[in-house]
């Protein structure tokens, strides 16, 4: 019995956006195809390569232009920023649509009394920020009810955890402390965090030992998060480090992500050949392995680094008294002797922010410089510089090598990522002289690394920016150009896509980013900001957010 064909819906050739003849990249590695798009919702409708018969609110020629799926960063430290300013100036100018924070064992949850009046404090004099949370649940709504940009998806951090218990020390937990952890952590990733970071030379992190991570990670991996870390050591024992990360992914069971893969300082760099090899060699075995790494060489981080992790022990206040004894003096003159052989010299190491007014001159400045012009030897001017900012002041380090990074974001199992924030050139996220990676790591990708030096095809670096991440970390229906998955897009000219961001005037958005569409709605067109919030939180229980 024949059936007669079902006349078509008049529906199925109206789209709100049409994307005309763009060069187009599906996410997967492959070569771009001119390609047609057509978006209705939030939601990719079809794929043609001749769609000019839908009837659409918007539509965009792409002509020369290549269209990929919105840059997903999966090393992000963005997160009071989104309430300071929604726009995401930075992040949405380069294309990411998709930030996933709470990385190096840092995350603004969960709070205890302690923790939260003196996260209060912070906030409100530096962003005029009032704290409305303690857990996750009620960071993501106040993300929610301001409005954001791109999308927002958050690991917890275990520093975070060790704090809210009282862990402090360098001692290991009690028994009750990490069972108190573990039920946090476990009412962490039911709310929606996808996982599980350490800062293992961040305090208190640094005090974990390995049973402590893998019972939290044994947490982590039954809810089906992941486990981000932020090595022990990326120097001179890398090696080791890689090792620890390792073991506790494997005594778990869970999806490992090492964050920022680098080798600082000159006598480690010829170690990358021996830590490329090892992660290829668990991937082989078996272990869910990936890598992250931005494309700069130089390291950010806090200045008090160089100071040894058991004067940091307990609070802020208790480290700054303890810079302050005399007693301590020689202690750290001599540990501070060490890290300048280690580095070759001061002046590869350059303040980028600070919290008072008073010091706003200095970032911008080499620790050598700044000190010279203090009238002090480094050594002074660095402890007093810790005191007066209780401990919040940043630097980049140049410690890191070209080829070594070439031969890092060439491997397949390294994607790439930002370790930056969502900033902007105006307001008070403008202020300081912050690492350039915040406002041109992924045009930076594009441009020098795969049109200037052909490091690795379009599709390839794309995939690395995309696909790749959005599996890793669960995002369903997300990295990829494909019918029925969410609109994230970004439309960049591959002629002319460039960082302009530089060490000494880091505030400047890329080229060449054209357009940037979050959840079906342009965020960015012809490389200016509409003003549209249309971003999502991304919460692990349900893998995506859908209307």
């Amino acid at each position: 019995m024949q059936h007669k064909p079902r006349a078509q819906n008049a529906n199925s050739r109206i789209c709100d956006l049409l994307i005309r003849k763009g060069i187009v990249y599906d996410g997967l590695g492959g070569p771009g195809r001119l390609l047609d798009i057509a978006v209705h919702g939030d939601i990719i409708r079809e794929i043609g390569q001749d769609l000019g018969h839908y009837r659409a609110g918007q539509t965009i020629s792409a002509a020369d232009l290549a269209v990929c799926p919105g840059f997903i960063d999966p090393h992000s430290h963005t997160d009071i920023e989104l309430l300071v300013n929604p726009r995401a100036e930075s992040k949405i100018r380069q294309g990411v649509t998709t930030e996933i924070s709470g990385n190096c064992g840092f995350s603004p949850f969960p709070l205890n009394g302690t923790a939260f009046r003196e996260k209060s404090v912070q906030l409100r004099e530096r962003y005029g920020i009032e704290i409305s949370w303690k857990g996750i649940h009620g960071f993501l709504k106040r993300l929610e009810n301001s409005g954001m940009a791109l999308n927002y998806a958050t690991m917890v951090g275990h520093g975070a955890l060790r704090s809210i218990v009282g862990a402090c020390l360098d001692i290991p937990v009690s028994p009750v402390q990490l069972i108190k952890m573990k039920t946090i952590l476990g009412k962490c990733l039911e709310q929606g965090a996808l996982g599980l970071s350490t800062g293992l030379i961040y305090t208190p992190g640094s005090y974990a030992r390995d049973e402590e991570l893998i019972e939290l990670c044994r947490v982590a991996a039954a809810a089906g998060g992941i486990y981000a870390t932020h090595m022990r050591d990326e120097g001179d024992y890398l090696m080791e480090a890689v090792e620890e990360a390792i073991r506790i992914a494997a005594a778990s069971r869970i999806s490992l992500q090492i964050s920022h893969l680098k080798l600082s300082y000159p006598r480690n760099w010829p170690k990358v050949h021996a830590v490329l090899s090892r992660i290829s060699e668990v991937n082989a075995q078996g272990m869910e392995i990936l890598a992250d790494r931005y494309p700069y060489t130089a390291t950010s981080t806090f200045l008090s680094v160089f100071f040894p992790p058991r004067l940091k022990e307990g609070s802020t206040k208790e480290f700054i008294e303890r810079l302050r004894d005399p007693e301590t003096e020689p202690l750290l003159r001599e540990y501070l002797r060490k890290q300048e052989e280690k580095i070759g010299s001061w002046d590869t190491i350059r303040i980028c922010s600070v919290m008072t007014g008073k010091n706003r001159h200095l970032p911008g400045k080499t620790v050598l410089a700044a000190a010279r012009d203090s009238g002090k030897a480094p050594f002074e001017f660095i402890r007093d510089i810790l005191i007066e900012e209780e401990d919040q002041v940043a630097m980049i380090n140049f410690s890191l090598n070209e080829e070594t990074f070439k031969r890092i974001i060439e491997h397949p199992l390294v994607v790439i990522g930002s370790d930056g924030w969502a900033l902007a050139p105006y307001g008070k996220l403008g202020i300081n002289k912050p690492h350039p990676r915040s406002y041109g790591t992924f045009p930076r990708m594009l441009g020098r690394y795969v049109r200037e030096e052909k490091l690795m095809s379009t599709g390839r670096a794309i995939e690395k920016m995309t696909s790749m991440t959005a599996r890793k970390f669960g995002l369903d229906r997300r990295g990829e150009i494909r019918k029925g998955y969410f609109a994230d897009i970004v439309i960049f000219d591959p002629r002319t896509v460039i960082d302009l961001s530089t060490w000494e005037e880091p505030h400047l958005y890329p080229a060449g980013i054209e357009y940037v569409i979050v959840n079906g709605r342009i965020v960015l067109r012809r490389g200016e900001h509409t003003g549209s919030l249309p971003g999502r939180i991304l919460r692990r229980r349900d893998r995506y957010s859908s209307p």
